[in-house]
């Protein structure tokens, strides 16, 4: 099994450095492939001549790839993952960076899962997904993604995926937590560049889990930088709950048939994810966005229902998650079928 680590940058190599020792640095030695959206700064020099360095030290894993054009971050993502050689990929953004035995828990998960859990099964593992820690500028961290599951690492059939993503039961979350198989991100289409910086990612999840299992480790591997200047801040609010709906629309369609009889109606979801944006809204002091957004939805109970069930998951601490997971009879099913492997 060969990972290869794909940094995606534009202009920031002030903060690419850090990304490309963390990756260079892993306990198990991989591929690392920074694709730049033709930075304007010094990125192309520091890279070209860092790689020629290591070179002389025998060491070719740092490849540099550079668009012709600035394209955005999903096409530097796709043209990344095509120049790189790994069967898996692990993406990172240039302001975020991983724990030095990132890949080997990765790798030690993925291979426990494919000699002792699907045996019988003609399906494999094509994502895989970790904690992270959002760290401030100065590596301080805020806050840590939940625990979810049972036990350290643990699996969650194909079939299961896209309802557990519906009801946020299972967190893929942001780039810096997930690695995925290169094949099936190939034959999923890569990323959506419509969707640039604005959920391309989750839309990318939910296109590669149809090929396969997922795979969840309870432990915090990776590194994401919350800050000002982070592109996503920039996207109007509008823009974001419209692209969470769409991203809903989508895993909604995709549930396996076995989960429709117990799935939410989707205009619930619809007033749930209204409800959550405005009060989004009201904490960055925009009475009019959150005014508007639950101008329909603040009179769905079903809609307060689903709100209030993903504050409480979000908060809970971990045991009282675990205990939710196997008692919440919408993640009853998930339980039943999610093997613990450690």
């Amino acid at each position: 099994m060969k990972f290869s680590i794909v940094i995606t940058t534009y202009n920031r190599l002030a903060l690419l450095k850090r990304a490309i020792d963390s990756a260079l640095n892993q306990t198990v030695s991989c591929e690392v492939v920074v694709a730049d959206d033709c930075s304007s700064d010094e990125t192309e020099e520091y890279v070209r001549a860092l790689s020629a360095s290591l070179v002389q030290q025998g060491d070719d894993r740092l490849v540099y790839y550079r668009n012709q054009s600035n394209q955005g971050h999903s096409m530097t993502m796709n043209a990344g993952v095509a120049a790189a050689s790994g069967d898996w990929i692990k993406p990172v953004d240039d302001d975020d960076y991983l724990a030095v035995n990132c890949i080997e828990e990765m790798i030690k998960a993925i291979t426990t899962y494919q000699t002792k859990v699907n045996q019988n099964s003609s399906l494999q593992a094509v994502i895989c997904s970790c904690q992270s820690a959002q760290v401030d500028p100065n590596g301080l961290e805020l806050s840590r993604t939940r625990i979810s599951g049972p036990g350290t690492v643990y699996y969650i059939p194909q079939e299961d995926i896209h309802y557990g993503m519906l009801l946020e039961q299972v967190p893929f979350g942001t780039p810096i937590q997930v690695a995925y198989r290169r094949d099936a991100f190939l034959n999923s289409g890569g990323w959506d560049s419509s969707l640039d910086i604005n959920c391309d990612d989750i839309d990318s999840w939910i296109k590669i889990a149809q090929f396969g299992d997922a795979i969840f480790i309870n432990q915090c591997l990776a590194y994401r930088t919350i800050w000002p200047g982070a592109y996503n801040q920039k996207i109007s609010l509008e823009k974001r709950l419209d692209a969470n709906i769409l991203i809903k629309e989508k895993i909604y369609h995709r549930v396996h048939q076995k989960h429709h009889i117990r799935l939410p109606n989707l205009e619930h979801i619809r007033d749930y994810l209204k409800l959550h944006w405005s009060i989004v809204a009201l904490k960055k002091a925009k009475l009019r966005n959150a005014c508007y957004f639950c101008s329909t939805s603040v009179f769905s109970l079903q809609g307060w229902k689903l709100l209030l069930s993903s504050i409480l998951n979000r908060k809970q601490p971990a045991s009282k998650l675990k205990q939710i997971f196997r008692e919440n009879k919408e993640a009853e099913v998930l339980v039943k079928k999610n093997i613990l492997i450690e």
